[in-house]
């Protein structure tokens, strides 16, 4: 694998034309994490959710000398008892011939900054138990959170709960 000095890479905001690119990189992160039967996205929900009326989430695209390397998307949330909003990672992902070269280092780098620019008393993630990543996120000093449990309601579940 040829290294690539940092100076040829660049990290941006994602926009509307990035779309195909962003649902691209969600397939292949599906792939990686063995369910790609989970994505039901498409182009036009991406258009809508994250480049409509109503943003739900930014899109950080990393690029190694012009060429798409990989992207974070990431939201806020909000701590109550910290009073201050969070920064939540949804995706980090670096395709698989960029990995090693630190751009997934440099996104959560970049994600960092934007947490303490909005004031962000924390960023937060979810990994699967099983992701070698684990090692890389204990190396940059980040704490598991084995005391909660994710709770999640979906489908039919969820719309009986939205019920009036």
């Amino acid at each position: 694998m040829k290294k690539i000095e940092k100076v040829n890479l660049n990290i941006r905001k994602a926009s509307l034309e990035d779309v195909p690119l962003i649902l691209k990189f969600i397939k292949e992160l599906s792939v990686y994490e063995k369910m790609s039967k989970e994505v039901v996205a498409t182009e036009d929900t991406l258009r809508e959710t994250l480049f409509g009326d109503k943003s739900y989430a930014q899109v950080l695209i990393a690029e190694i000398e012009g060429k798409s390397a990989g992207y974070a998307l990431y939201f806020y949330n909000f701590s109550t008892f910290v009073g201050r909003p969070g920064l939540y990672i949804e995706d980090v992902y670096v395709s698989e011939e960029y990995r090693g070269q630190g751009i997934g280092t440099a996104l959560f780098k970049y994600c960092a900054h934007i947490a303490k620019e909005h004031k962000c008393a924390r960023m937060e993630w979810l990994v699967l138990n099983w992701n070698p990543a684990r090692k890389f996120y204990d190396h940059m000093g980040a704490k598991p959170m084995d005391e909660w449990v994710v709770y999640r309601l979906t489908g039919d579940a969820l719309g009986k709960m939205a019920e009036l």
